[in-house]
């Protein structure tokens, strides 16, 4: 392609190459980058990729993009925002691949995997159309899954996979966008359908510093919307509405005021269901997910399908037949009368919901094992360990993915936020052992949460990551007690 071509919605500072040079490809990482492509530089959180152009020109690199003139004789083009410039390029390589499907877009601390599962079942079992989902829990055309690094790959990716799943027939591409994606232009120059704003609570404050920051990065997702659906319960749904460009659906369960209200919700211990009103419609809908987060999550999945076309009245009976997202609120099989449910939560709004969900049908004792993870956001922590606590009969402290940090230390400071003198609460470093411990001292009636890693299959200690399952351990634990009850030797009884 010609670099004129690639260039053509770019804001360049300073050109000093051949516009009409034939670029082979596009690469921002210097260490696959192949003779005759164009070469991005872009600064990342551990390098910059402007200390590499060194390298990337002995490579065979044609051209480079930067933010600074390179020490090195190069054909360059000088801009202001070189992310940006990577997603711009990325779009046209692709032919604009965003333009060819309907986008949703869903951004919020909690729910958009649930939300953007959710909305690829109203939307598969209302119609026949195919659909492509970008989330944290993989990326997926149809029902074939593909791999995924990032909750929001980065822009080139991005383009890649949205033109693969146009070129596979996918008519509509549901992608949780993270603040990350947001802040970092990951999905820069890419116009949504519909944007979806689930709520916000302290998260990735390591990242972003203050949660007006946090939220002024996800706002960005309404300032490229052609309609927005916002939760107005949320108390930073104002700035969200600011921010929008474009028309807006409010939905909510206490502010009666909202263009759709979940009334009458009724939690029970295998679903939730309630009334989805609106004008001109009230529709009763039940959700086979437990808790109150999961009628927040019906409803916005709602407002999101209506507004690309569908009729509440098919919407509403197709969420009776969903059958929930691996990691979230996810119950393990037993075979016992108690239950041990997965659940993703790793922020304190999420563990307080789980646990919340879990005090609404247990009928004996809550215990939780959940630990945080290393080089993220430390602010949670004690938080977290105070809400794990206050809201459990049993609290089992342990690791989650320690990475480079000293797992203890972690531990130490989740402790620190245990207020309550009476708190019943346990520390075992090993995770496994933690899950075992656990699931020891359960009885008939009690409900074990394991909360942290949902769908993750793997723990990562330092820059190693080993395999490890939560579900695996609490199946093969249960599997070995039943093998120990069966070698034990019957008491005489004479």
């Amino acid at each position: 392609m010609k670099l004129i071509k690639l260039l053509e919605k770019v804001d360049v500072i300073e050109n000093n190459s051949d516009m009409e040079m034939d670029v082979t490809g596009i690469c921002y990482d210097s260490r696959i980058i192949r003779s005759g492509e164009l070469f991005v530089a872009i600064r990342g959180f551990e390098t910059d990729g402007h200390k590499y152009i060194v390298d990337v020109v002995q490579k065979g690199a044609s051209c480079i993009i930067c933010e600074e003139a390179p020490s090195v004789s190069i054909p360059y083009i000088l801009v202001k925002d070189s992310r940006k410039a990577l997603a711009t390029i990325s779009a046209v390589w692709f032919g604009y691949p965003a333009t060819k499907a309907k986008i949703v877009g869903v951004t919020g601390t909690n729910g958009k995997t649930s939300v953007t599962n959710l909305i690829k079942h109203i939307i598969e079992t209302c119609s026949k159309s195919k659909v492509g989902l970008i989330g944290t829990n993989g990326n997926f055309i149809g029902n074939r899954e593909l791999s995924t690094e990032h909750t929001t790959p980065e822009s080139y990716e991005m383009q890649k996979l949205l033109d693969k799943m146009v070129f596979e027939g996918c008519e509509y591409v549901i992608m949780e966008v993270s603040s990350h994606a947001l802040q970092l232009s990951r999905v820069y120059g890419i116009e949504y359908d519909v944007g979806v704003f689930t709520n916000l609570t302290p998260d990735h404050l390591d990242f972003h510093g203050t949660m007006e920051n946090y939220a002024l990065a996800k706002a960005i997702l309404f300032e490229n919307c052609k309609v927005s659906v916002i939760n107005t319960d949320d108390q930073y749904a104002l700035i969200m509405a600011e921010h929008a460009r474009c028309a807006i659906m409010t939905y909510a369960i206490n502010n009666v005021d909202a263009d759709l209200v979940g009334k009458d919700v009724r939690l029970h211990a295998n679903k939730v269901d309630f009334c989805a009103v609106a004008v001109g419609s009230i529709n009763r809908v039940e959700l086979p997910i437990p808790g109150l987060f999961s009628a927040y999550n019906a409803l916005a999945s709602i407002a999101a399908t209506t507004l690309l076309g569908f009729d509440i009245d098919n919407i509403a009976p197709s969420l009776k037949s969903y059958g929930g997202v691996k990691g979230r609120a996810e119950v393990v099989p037993t075979g016992h009368e108690y239950t041990v449910l997965v659940d993703y939560a790793h922020t304190p709004d999420a563990l307080e919901n789980i646990l919340t969900t879990a005090q609404g049908f247990a009928k004996g004792k809550i215990v939780t094992v959940f630990g945080c993870g290393g080089d993220r956001d430390k602010t949670k922590r004690p938080e977290m360990g105070k809400i794990a606590t206050e809201l459990s009969d049993v609290t089992i402290i342990t690791t989650d993915n320690p990475r480079t940090e000293d797992p203890n230390k972690i531990i130490d400071e989740i402790v620190s936020g245990v207020e309550n003198s009476n708190a019943v609460y346990e520390v075992i470093e090993s995770r496994k052992a933690a899950i075992c411990n656990a699931l020891d001292k359960l009885e008939s009636g009690d409900v074990l949460i394991i909360a942290g890693k949902g769908h993750e299959t793997y723990q990562i200690f330092g820059n190693e990551k080993i395999h490890f399952d939560d579900r695996e351990v609490v199946t093969e634990h249960l599997k070995k007690l039943r093998v120990d009850a069966r070698k034990k030797p019957v008491e005489d009884l004479d």
